[in-house]
């Protein structure tokens, strides 16, 4: 049976129904850096890529997590908060 285009993405993990919200990420590095562009400069990365992970289209890797907290100075314990919300 062919499914629908939605249907591959949802099993396929491109389409995250009950993904993470980055809202408090984002404050926290407009607050930090004044922007996206200044922030993805600091860590090395560009500002795509940046906003996939915002955005919910690209995961964040270990190193991603421990990159990005070190730069908007959160501490490990709020880690969760930032990173993890739903």
């Amino acid at each position: 049976m062919l499914k629908s285009f939605s249907e591959n993405n949802i099993l396929y993990g491109r389409r995250r129904e009950m993904g993470f919200r980055y809202n408090k990420l984002r404050g926290r590095i407009v607050e930090i850096f004044g922007s996206q562009a200044k922030f993805a400069e600091k860590i090395g990365q560009s500002e795509q890529i940046i906003s996939a992970k915002l955005a919910g289209n690209s995961s964040f890797t270990q190193d991603n997590i421990i990159t990005w907290s070190e730069a908007l100075d959160i501490d490990q314990n709020d880690i969760g908060s930032y990173f993890f919300a739903r």
